[in-house]
């Protein structure tokens, strides 16, 4: 057995969730606990890190010194603290956590430890990422999202780079400059950043069937996540498995969130963009440290290699999915997100993926994307951090690692030794045999001639397009065709929005008529391909609501004023907080707020989290309006406040109203279309999302939390019900939430 296999075999008994952090502890610095001070990166005592250097007569300053090493040290750091940025997934956020399988029953697809030991708990890094827009951009735009995870497994780091969505724009890797220079801001006047609504990557679409089923995707609700923690996440590309019998299969990869799968309004997510561009980073960092780690199942779609051909698509193309209801998904494990990064740059942008990382029992198919993707990553890996990238704390391996690749850019291993070569006199370092854990290429029979071509199942561009828009419900074709009216309203050459319509009419008639009449291009009189009517299981959204209705980790604003009801405040925040969500003051100014009986400024009050102004309803997933006659006034008489209640209804948010706050959304907020709850009495009255009572009665005991069920008779499991719905898309459905301004 090899040195080297039996330093490995030695150390896998050891590893453990806190291999990582282990790891790259000797690279973390404490800068509150630093002595002696501030210092030059060489370690010298700085005594002024504020003047230059100059030449001075005691009163009047002369020229700077270009002797000051200090402050030209400091200076040229900082010119150089710039790396170049990803071409795209430029803007990330990114967390640590583990990774466990529930038992060993993938072992009869593949002998990868890391998805058949349950004794493992595996360390992981996850990089969530935009696809478009550059590292300044906006959190919510519509967009793909990157779903990339590092798994620091006992025998190599295996990286699974894929995204929110399924399927690809483009079946071959030599088309994907085309395409990222197309959705990117147009070359003259880079405009727009972190959008696709723009004439090159529509006329992309027009020139480019192939793109039709992704195309559908994003401009579904999928293209505009409220959360990186409420988004399913997928492989895209198709890879292989091998078991121990030298069994091979194919494979896709699948993260279902704990958390179900919800979406901003659109309307939302553009206010978003400019109220708050860092809400889905800020919000991946406040669920972990209050508590609410991230979690998703794992799960796996297996063909085996004798069925490749059985299907009426190629299971190869990465344009198309595996319908759940031919391929089901087998679930296998759980990861959990629950540590934040310690400083974002070396962790989030300098980790760097690779489709061609994998350990052991994982291996790759001929899809052709992922083929050249495993070329591409790699690359450009090496543009943006050098060939010695895989050194970098955040990159580096748990288990052992050595080889004789040497020296280049800021080689940071120092490898003791005479030779750097193999074979060498001392049989140093020799390969690793396959059954001491060596990586085993399956062997495959490879004929045929060389040609540019594509197999034949290829060529067809439509029928899950077809079938991805059939699945929706009909509040997200809706959306969907909201979404494509909007891109294409901000074509403004007539021959990209007139072809796409056309394109469109490939896909639904319906569908491209809808959007003609809402862009002003021509409207079909036919379809050019009859929509064949299919759908298929868990494609939309709404099949992926929370196994139980949770508020977890969800934002609740409180309205309150000087005059409100203490006591109902009070409860209201312990049992959201009980349920796991995060109850938020909201008031005319961020200071000390007063209830009821207490006089404003002498008094005992509580201090609100933010302004009516400083804040928008659009951060939140709930409003709760407390009653108190003096409050209710003030609400009254406040144009942003009743803003906020209406942009939440708009928005189809749970709104909950106790007390006099139930006459302030009777009388001056005007909800329409809502039944309220009389004014005088306990009666809990649940209207399209909207939940009023005269007054509060709190489940039992909050303590032990409480059950969310439908039409609960206190207020308390009633609204928070409503809220873990997400949205109340009945009142969208009704026409209601179009009746108020927003």
């Amino acid at each position: 057995m090899s040195t080297l296999t039996s330093q490995l075999k030695s150390y896998l008994p050891t590893m453990s969730a806190s291999a990582k952090q282990a790891n790259l502890k000797s690279d973390i610095v404490d800068i509150q606990h630093h002595e002696p001070g501030l210092t030059t990166d060489a370690g010298v005592p700085i005594s002024d890190t504020d003047t230059w250097l100059k030449a001075s007569n005691g009163d009047n300053i002369g020229p700077s010194l270009l002797e000051d090493h200090i402050g030209r040290e400091k200076i040229h750091r900082f010119d150089h603290e710039r790396i170049p940025e990803r071409v795209v997934h430029a803007r990330g956020a990114g967390a640590h956590g583990t990774f466990r399988v529930f038992d060993g029953s993938a072992s009869k697809y593949t002998s990868a430890g890391v998805l058949t030991d349950p004794a493992r708990s595996t360390p992981v890094f996850v990089r969530f990422s935009t696809v478009q827009g550059s590292r300044g951009s906006a959190d919510t735009v519509r967009d793909v999202r990157g779903f990339a995870t590092k798994f620091y497994t006992q025998e190599g780091n295996w990286d699974l780079v894929g995204n929110n969505i399924p399927v690809f724009f483009i079946q071959e890797a030599m088309k994907f400059p085309d395409f990222v220079h197309a959705v990117k801001p147009e070359p003259h006047n880079e405009v727009p950043t972190g959008q696709s609504a723009h004439n090159n990557f529509w006329d992309y679409f027009n020139l480019q069937p192939e793109t039709s089923h992704m195309v559908m995707w994003v401009m579904s609700d999928r293209g505009i996540p409220r959360s990186f923690r409420m988004m399913q996440g997928f492989g895209v590309n198709t890879y292989t498995l091998d078991n121990a019998a030298g069994e091979r299969f194919f494979v896709k990869f699948h993260w279902l969130p704990e958390l179900g799968v919800h979406s901003f309004t659109w309307d939302e997510a553009l206010k978003i963009c400019g109220q708050d561009p860092d809400f889905h980073r800020k919000d991946l960092n406040e669920a972990i440290q209050n508590g609410a780690p991230a979690k998703w199942t794992f799960g796996i779609q297996v063909i085996p290699e004798v069925d490749e051909h059985k299907f009426d698509f190629d299971i190869l193309d990465a344009t198309k999915v595996w319908p759940e209801d031919l391929v089901p998904v087998q679930p296998l494990g759980e990861m959990v997100l629950d540590r934040v990064v310690d400083e974002y740059f070396p962790e989030t942008e300098q980790v760097a993926f690779c489709t061609s990382h994998v350990v052991p029992g994982i291996g790759f198919s001929d899809d052709p994307l992922l083929q050249g993707r495993n070329f591409s990553y790699f690359d450009t890996q090496i543009t943006r951090l050098g060939v010695n990238w895989e050194e970098l704390p955040i990159n580096r391996p748990v288990c052992p690692y050595m080889n004789f690749n040497r020296d280049g850019g800021m080689r940071h291993r120092i490898s003791k030794g005479t030779v750097n070569y193999w074979p060498n006199r001392f049989e140093q370092l020799p390969p690793v045999a396959v059954a001491n854990g060596g990586y085993k290429q399956h062997p495959a029979k490879v004929s045929g001639v060389k040609e540019r071509m594509r197999g034949a199942k290829f060529a067809e561009h439509w029928s899950q397009a077809q079938l991805f828009y059939n699945s929706l419900s009909h509040v997200e074709k809706q959306h969907l065709t909201s979404a494509i009216s909007f891109e294409l309203d901000h074509c403004d050459d007539p021959t990209v929005f007139k072809t796409a319509i056309l394109r469109l009419n490939d896909i639904d008639h319906s569908l491209a008529k809808q959007v003609a009449i809402n862009v002003g291009g021509p409207i079909p009189d036919a379809p050019e391909r009859k929509n064949h009517g299919k759908t298929t299981a868990r494609l939309s959204q709404f099949e992926f609501l929370p196994a139980k209705p949770t508020i977890k980790s969800r934002r609740i604003a409180i309205l309150i004023a000087d005059g409100y009801d203490g006591p109902v405040v009070e409860a209201m925040r312990a049992a959201l907080s009980a349920g796991g969500a995060l109850p938020f003051l909201i008031a005319p100014r961020r200071g000390e707020i007063y209830p009821a009986g207490e006089t404003p400024g002498k008094g005992k009050g509580i201090v609100a989290d933010h302004h009516f102004e400083g804040m928008r309803s659009t951060m939140f997933d709930a409003l709760f309006i407390p009653g108190g006659a003096e409050h209710a006034k003030t609400l009254e008489g406040s144009g942003r406040a009743v803003h906020w209640v209406r942009e939440a209804f708009g928005h189809l948010k749970a709104i909950g109203a106790v007390g006099e706050a139930v006459t302030f959304l009777r009388d001056t907020v005007q909800l329409p279309g809502i039944t309220l709850a009389p004014s005088d009495d306990g009666a809990v009255t649940a209207d399209f999302g909207v939940v009023t009572a005269g007054k509060v009665t709190a489940p039992r005991s909050l303590s032990e939390g409480f059950k969310l069920v439908k039409g609960a008779a206190d207020f308390v499991t009633s609204f928070c019900y409503e809220i873990s719905q997400h949205k109340n898309f009945r009142r969208e459905e009704a026409g209601l939430s179009n009746q108020v301004a927003f």
